[in-house]
């Protein structure tokens, strides 16, 4: 087991993506590692599917409309990444050359099989630039189900790290309460949620979610404007016009409490940081611990199912 410490700095890249360009998204991305570590940072959380963009299009093209669909799917594969390529290797050497720790959301190719299904995954970079792991998430919602296949219980990972307990949850699914408790018995001390929504309920929920699992939350958003999205796609013309961003952020890093103690921000692209001390988490735990003394198996039991689907 790696000694952990006490004390850390954690941050969330609340930024937008070099949209549907694989290459210059991880320069990007690997900029923005480099800017957090130099600011002490130990721990780097990115947004849901940051590599190479979130597929917005899905809450705006009908399917109906087969031939717009199948080119943007293919632009999105073509520019996805999977946790052997080159490209995870840059983020590996610089995530090294830092010393800190990415935890980063990418569109995930099933290469392990036909290598034409996606998948929205978080994939975890050590200080040592090794791949610890990558998570896929359990369940797309509503549109993203035309783009992402669905994950399974394989990849519900907890990691035994130098700055603790880490683990994450992907935007909705941090509304399953299994999930959740997975996590929970898991022993998660930090959990990262990148994240799509930006909505007043989501940062609620965080909160929430924080305090009933006694640990510090690493809420990281996509800062997304309209001019982030190139001309050449014509899916931009189907939003109102006149409107300036697509998605504001509210990224944010939440305490045991439940309080927030860095953020929200909101529309603007930023690092947000925020120093976490870890006993916060005993301490938080003394009148309820969700998976120790308020957990009840004798009433409850449950199970996770780790075998990978066929």
């Amino acid at each position: 087991m790696k000694k952990k410490k006490q004390n850390i700095k954690v941050a969330a890249a609340q930024a937008a993506p070099v949209y549907l360009d694989k290459d210059a998204t991880i320069k990007k991305a690997c900029f923005l590692i480099e800017e957090a570590a130099k600011k002490g940072a130990e721990l780097i959380v990115f947004p849901e599917a940051f590599i190479p963009g979130y597929p917005d299009w899905v809450w705006l093209i009908p399917n109906s409309r087969s031939k717009e669909l199948n080119d943007l799917y293919l632009e999105l594969v073509n520019n996805a990444v999977s946790s052997g390529d080159g490209s995870i290797k840059e983020l590996s050497r610089v995530a090294e050359e830092n010393n800190i720790y990415v935890v980063i959301g990418i569109n995930e190719i099933n290469k392990e099989s036909s290598g034409g299904s996606l998948y929205n995954s978080l994939l975890y970079i050590n200080e040592k630039g090794g791949v610890e792991g990558i998570h896929r998430k359990l369940i797309p919602t509503g549109g993203e189900r035309l783009v992402w296949a669905r994950g399974d219980g394989s990849t519900l990972h907890t990691f035994e790290t130098s700055i603790g307990k880490l683990g994450g949850l992907i935007c909705w699914e941090n509304f399953m309460p299994l999930a959740r408790q997975a996590m929970y018995d898991a022993g998660v001390q930090i959990l990262a949620a990148p994240t799509w929504d930006k909505s007043d309920n989501w940062l609620m929920s965080l909160k929430h979610i924080a305090r009933e699992g006694g640990m510090f939350i690493v809420g990281s958003c996509m800062a997304l404007r309209m001019d982030d999205i190139p001309e050449r796609l014509n899916f931009k013309t189907l939003y109102p016009e006149g409107k300036e961003w697509i998605n504001t952020g509210k990224s944010c890093i939440i305490n045991p409490k439940g309080e927030f103690i860095a953020g929200p921000a909101e529309g603007k692209e930023e690092i947000i940081y925020a120093d976490i001390d870890l006993t916060e988490i005993i301490a938080a735990k003394r009148m309820f611990d969700v998976s120790g003394h308020y957990s009840r198996p004798d009433v409850f039991k449950y199970s996770v199912v780790k075998e990978q689907l066929k």
